[in-house]
């Protein structure tokens, strides 16, 4: 394996100057400088010596390199052709370890990029992150990746680890959960990008386990939706438009005068294996 030394590459600061590269504000962009930051980052999934690693969104190459240090040979999906030049420059550092694939991310079919299981790693653009983030959970299971290392806003980050009875336990808890671990792996002042946005964010480990038996993906998503549509409301009429929702509650032992935000993600799953039943 050929890896660059860091002293042997220019400071990325130097690399966005060069290139002509600021942050774009309508694709989600803000660039990190950090070095050791981003080494950290890099460090979440384990050791990635010759690991296939994607990345969403490298920008001008920050985690990427970090990455490609770390020993990982990566595969790159870059929207914003402005970034395409600089990559390639880092690729040449790094011979037969980077693969930059320019285009919408949403659009790119990326479990056929590989033949293994990558991890996926990136500080993901915020317009787009929760949409790719719910698509890899949505995947079949085990899923294509081994884990995901992403940073969010840190109101998303919340929102994918709470628990019941958080304020910001909803369906992408449930959806992050029922079948994976996820964990806050670092918080991350919004000083540390450039140029700083408006939220503070959190870098979010997720790694997949055994789904339960007998539990179909689409009834859990279909329970969660009618309950977390209406979270206000007691679940004896938050679960109306799911047939047979209320009775399988009552059948596992939920009390329906219950908030869905007091439903644990055990409880979810358990009515929906008697719905999919």
């Amino acid at each position: 394996m050929t890896v660059a030394p860091l002293t042997a590459l220019p400071p990325l600061r130097d690399v966005i100057q060069r290139h002509g590269l600021s942050a774009n504000k309508a694709l989600g962009q803000n660039f990190l400088f950090d070095q050791q930051l981003l080494d950290r980052i890099a460090r979440v999934p384990g050791d990635l010596h010759d690991q296939e690693v994607l990345e969403v969104g490298p920008g001008p190459g920050g985690l990427t390199r970090a990455l490609l240090l770390a020993g990982a040979r990566v595969t790159a999906i870059e929207r914003d052709h402005r970034c395409i030049p600089a990559l390639e420059e880092l690729g040449a550092a790094f011979p037969g370890r980077l693969r930059v694939i320019e285009g919408d991310a949403l659009d790119v079919d990326a479990s056929a990029l590989f033949q293994g299981r990558p991890h996926i790693a990136s500080n993901l653009p915020y317009n787009v992150g929760t949409a790719l983030f719910v698509g890899w959970l949505s995947a079949d299971w085990r899923p294509w990746w081994q884990s995901l290392t992403l940073m969010f806003q840190r109101e998303v980050a919340d929102r994918i680890v709470a628990s019941a009875h958080d304020d910001a336990f909803g369906r992408l808890a449930v959806l992050a959960q029922w079948r994976s671990t996820a964990r806050i792996a670092m918080p991350v002042h919004r000083s540390a990008f450039t140029p700083p946005p408006k939220v503070m964010s959190a870098v979010v480990h997720v790694v997949p386990t055994d789904a339960p038996d007998g539990v179909a993906l689409k009834v859990l998503e279909r329970l969660t939706a009618a309950a977390f549509g209406q979270r206000r409301k007691m679940l004896r009429q938050s679960l109306k438009p799911v047939p047979g929702a209320i009775e399988a509650a009552g059948t596992i032992g939920i009390d329906v005068t219950r908030r869905a935000e007091t439903v644990s993600v055990a409880e979810f799953v358990a009515m929906a294996r008697v719905l999919s039943a």
